[in-house]
């Protein structure tokens, strides 16, 4: 689809998610970062664990996502480009999320 037919709608929203997700991901990369901090720190009490690899691989996805969102804002100017960042960053977050709700998981259960 030519760049200018998007509507103008579609791309007031898609700029609105990615100054959504820029914060967001800046954030969860933040607790992912506590989280490495912290079994860093119990590793001697609970003996080794992954998480803390996992929790840096997820924090990647996190960081994906950040880079995406702030491209898809500096390609505001051109709505096609704009919106397939747009998309890459809503994928990585995601990808984030369920990354980090497995790594929970599967602590919880002392998986890994």
């Amino acid at each position: 689809m030519p760049e200018e037919h998007i509507p103008k709608a579609e791309i007031a929203r898609d700029k609105a998610l990615s100054r959504h997700i820029l914060p967001s991901s800046g954030t969860m990369i933040g607790v992912c970062a506590t989280v490495i901090g912290l079994v860093k720190v119990m590793e001697p009490d609970i003996g080794p664990s992954r998480v803390d690899e996992y929790a840096a691989l997820a924090s990647i996805f996190f960081l994906a996502g950040a880079v995406a969102s702030y491209a898809s804002m500096r390609n505001a100017g051109r709505p096609h480009t704009a919106a397939r960042y747009e998309a890459v960053a809503d994928q990585c977050f995601l990808g984030g999320l369920v990354a980090v709700t497995l790594i929970i998981l599967l602590f919880a259960y002392e998986v890994i």
